[in-house]
């Protein structure tokens, strides 16, 4: 009982870690008559140290687990209920009795209080943050950079094209998806009732959230078909190639979300509806079929591709002799990785999540938080901060900005000394 008093402070941080999880919805009635049977069946019978009569606490029930009538100055301890998301049924749970005969009042609430926070495994749960850290963070970064992605394609009209039109509609996909992964780790995840009541918002969140996800993947198989198209096929109308892959990419995983919603939410038992859908069924294989199955095309694009490219680089490569094979390989390798990232082909390995407690498993979380949240940065960057084509333009965009901020006479020197020095000499000039 003194060390609970001492300790107060640090109750007050703990405590808010036990009220933050989600309950799973078992028969509360149920517990609570099965409670009442216990105690009614077990007479006076005491916990802890009592030689001789003396006060004790009344057994009750906290909503939660059944505790028993304890002596005054013990505890009494109860193995952690199973049916909270975040609880370890293995340890234990404990109650204080005071000397006086009462149960242990929470000093912020004045409440009875049952200490349930040994239930948490408190090393996991600061993993688990870190790891939901690192999502945020990168889902952040991602969004920053698919924005100005899409700020700067369209404002360079001269980079209008069948090519950038496609990356536009898979960086608006992945704002689109980054955006609402941030809305549910930082209004969502924190929030114990929202979860536990699981309203209709939040379930309609988890529908779009899933919606844009599925259209990543729509959108990395369009940009694999439409590379393998251009390249394999010499003769084809963009622009109607473009607009089927649109109407593909954005209309193929609506048919897929709402398979899946009507099958979830007319099927599903109350157990596959708790969390805002969030827990995971056998309903989910709705979704992940139509992923594997873009992606193991893309697979195979991806190599008809690098088949192509080998052969198109060979061919001058044995014209000119300046570039060997090795150079060649190079150039492919090259090319295979940039479509990578592209093609969305690095998620092939997810899948193979370690068994829970395996060495490997927080390997496998690491590595799936930063290839799911800095996706978008990658992209961007490689298909757009590091386009040869948009560098040009920003280049030429700058450069007419600073000239144009430049007094005439300078502009005018600045033009003679670029025709003196790159333009063919005048007639009756000599050679330098």
């Amino acid at each position: 009982m003194s060390e609970q008093s001492s300790n107060s402070s640090s109750i007050g941080s703990t405590a808010a870690i036990a009220e933050s999880v989600a309950e799973s919805g078992p028969d509360f009635d149920a517990l609570r008559a099965a409670c009442n049977a216990r105690l009614n069946g077990s007479g006076s019978h005491l916990l802890g140290p009592s030689p001789e009569p003396g006060p004790f606490c009344p057994g009750t029930f906290d909503g939660w687990l059944c505790w028993p009538d304890t002596a005054a100055g013990s505890s009494a301890y109860e193995l952690c209920p199973d049916f909270i998301t975040g609880f370890d049924p293995t340890r234990y749970a404990h109650k204080e009795c005071g000397s006086d005969g009462e149960w242990f009042k929470h000093p912020l609430n004045n409440k009875t209080w049952s200490n349930y926070t040994t239930c948490v495994n408190l090393d996991d749960l600061e993993w688990k943050h870190n790891v939901n850290l690192i999502y945020e963070v990168g889902y952040g970064i991602s969004l920053l950079a698919i924005l100005l992605s899409l700020a700067i394609l369209g404002y360079f009209k001269t980079l209008k094209c069948a090519r950038i039109t496609l990356h536009m509609n898979l960086f608006a996909s992945f704002a689109a998806n980054n955006s609402l992964w941030l809305l549910w780790y930082l209004m969502v995840m924190p929030n114990t009732e929202l979860l536990q009541d699981s309203p209709a918002r939040c379930v309609a969140l988890h529908i779009n959230l899933h919606y844009f996800l599925l259209t990543n993947y729509s959108w990395m198989l369009c940009e694999g078909f439409y590379l393998h198209t251009v390249l394999v096929s010499a003769f084809i109308s963009e622009k109607r190639l473009v607009k089927w892959l649109i109407a593909f990419g954005w209309g193929s995983p609506a048919v897929v979300i709402f398979v899946y919603s009507m099958a979830r939410g007319l099927g599903g038992s109350a157990d596959q509806k708790i969390h805002c859908w969030m827990s995971p069924t056998d309903y989910d294989n709705i979704l992940v079929v139509p992923v594997c199955i873009s992606m193991f095309l893309n697979l195979l694009f991806l190599c008809n591709i690098v088949r192509v490219v080998l052969l198109k680089l060979n061919a001058p490569a044995s014209i000119q002799g300046s570039c060997g094979p090795s150079r060649t390989v190079l150039q492919a390798f090259r090319a295979t990785l940039l479509l990578v990232p592209l093609l969305g082909l690095q998620y092939i390995v997810t899948p193979f999540r370690p068994a829970p407690g395996h060495p490997w498993e927080n390997t496998y979380e690491i590595i799936s938080a930063f290839t799911a949240s800095f996706q978008g940065l990658c992209v961007a960057t490689l298909f757009c901060f590091f386009n040869g084509e948009v560098i040009a333009q920003v280049k030429r965009k700058w450069r007419m900005l600073c000239f144009s901020n430049r007094p005439r006479t300078n502009s005018y020197t600045a033009t003679q000394v670029s025709f003196v020095r790159c333009g063919p000499p005048l007639p009756g000039e000599e050679k330098v």
